[in-house]
C-alpha cells in the first residue's frame, strides 16, 4: 500500500489515541488544559491499569481507555467515544463509580476514598447549548456543592470553537494533514509532542493498513445501517397498508384465514396499494378476492 506522507491518521482512531495519550508530556498538558490547573502543579501523571476489576463473575467489567493518578492520588479516566451511544451517560457513571470504589478493601474506612475525575471526549452531540466543554458536579437544587469527589467532564468535538483553552486540542482531533499538525505544534510542548507522535505513526505501513481497513469498515457499517433503516421503513409501510386492508374487509364480513394470512405476508407496497383500492371499492369479500 502506498503511503501519503501528507495525510495523517486521525487522533480519533483508537490505536492513535492510545499511543498519543500514553505520552506523559501530552497527558499532563491535556489534563492541565481540561482541569484548569498549571502543568507544574501536576508532579506525576502515571498510567495505571486500564482495566477495572470486578468483584464477581456476573458483574459487568468496566474497561477504561486511559486511567491515571495525579500527585494527590486523584484518579482520572480519559475516554474517547466516536460512535453515538444511547446510554453513554449511564455507562460513564458506572465507570466512575467503579473507579471510585475499586481500591477500597474490605474493612477499610471510607476516608480512604479518593477524588475521581472522568473525561469523556465525544465525536457526537450530547448536551444542549453551544458549550463544547461541560463540567458536571454533585450539587443540590440550589447549586451548593455536596462533594468534590466526583467530577465528570464532557468534551463534544462536533460543536463550534469559541476561544477556550481547549480549542487547539479540538483542532488536533480534527487534524487531517501535516500542515495542520505543524500549526498546532507551535502552541505548547504537549501539543508539539502529540503532533510529532501522530506524524511518526502515520508513516507506518502496518498502522496505515489497519486504519484504512477501519475506515472501510465504518463506510460498510453506514451502508448496512442505511439499508436496515430503509428496509424497516418499507416493512412499516407494508404493515400499515395490510392493516388498513383488513379493517376495510372486516366491515364486509368475516375474513377467511387464508386470505388474512396472504394479506399479512405480502411485502410489495405496489401490490398492497392495489389491494387497498380494491378493498375500498368492494361490496363483499368475494368481490374483493375477484378484483384482487
Amino acid at each position: 500500500m502506498k503511503t501519503d506522507p501528507e495525510k495523517m491518521i486521525s487522533l480519533k482512531y483508537d490505536d492513535m489515541f492510545h499511543e498519543v495519550f500514553s505520552c506523559e508530556t501530552v497527558i499532563r498538558q491535556f489534563l492541565s488544559d481540561v482541569l484548569g490547573i498549571p502543568p507544574e502543579s501536576i508532579r506525576t501523571a502515571r498510567l495505571v491499569t486500564p482495566r477495572l476489576w470486578k468483584r464477581c463473575r456476573r458483574q459487568k467489567l468496566g474497561i477504561l481507555d486511559i486511567a491515571l493518578e495525579l500527585n494527590d492520588d486523584t484518579r482520572v479516566n480519559v475516554e474517547l467515544q466516536v460512535r453515538m451511544q444511547q446510554q453513554w451517560v449511564k455507562r460513564q457513571l458506572f465507570y466512575l463509580a467503579k473507579m471510585y470504589e475499586e481500591d477500597l478493601k474490605t474493612g477499610e474506612q471510607y476516608g480512604r476514598l479518593k477524588k475521581c475525575i472522568s473525561i469523556g471526549i465525544l465525536d457526537f452531540p450530547l448536551l444542549e447549548g453551544e458549550e463544547y466543554h461541560s463540567v458536571c458536579l454533585l450539587r443540590d437544587e440550589r447549586g451548593r456543592e455536596l462533594t468534590e469527589l466526583w467530577e465528570l467532564h464532557i468534551i463534544e468535538l462536533r460543536k463550534n470553537l469559541h476561544g477556550d483553552r481547549l480549542d487547539d486540542w479540538i483542532r488536533l482531533f480534527h487534524a487531517k494533514s501535516r500542515e495542520e499538525l505543524d500549526m498546532l505544534a507551535t502552541k505548547n510542548r504537549g501539543l508539539a509532542e502529540a503532533a510529532g507522535i501522530m506524524k511518526r505513526m502515520s508513516l507506518g505501513k502496518t498502522l496505515r493498513y489497519r486504519y484504512e481497513a477501519h475506515l472501510k469498515a465504518k463506510r460498510d457499517r453506514r451502508g448496512e445501517d442505511a439499508y436496515i433503516r430503509d428496509q424497516g421503513r418499507i416493512e412499516g409501510i407494508a404493515l400499515g397498508k395490510a392493516e388498513n386492508i383488513l379493517q376495510l374487509l372486516a366491515d364486509l364480513g368475516e375474513i377467511p384465514d387464508t386470505l388474512k394470512g396472504q394479506i399479512q405476508k405480502e411485502t410489495d407496497p405496489q401490490v398492497l396499494s392495489r389491494w387497498l383500492k380494491a378493498a375500498a371499492r368492494a361490496g363483499s369479500i368475494a368481490e374483493f378476492e375477484k378484483q384482487a
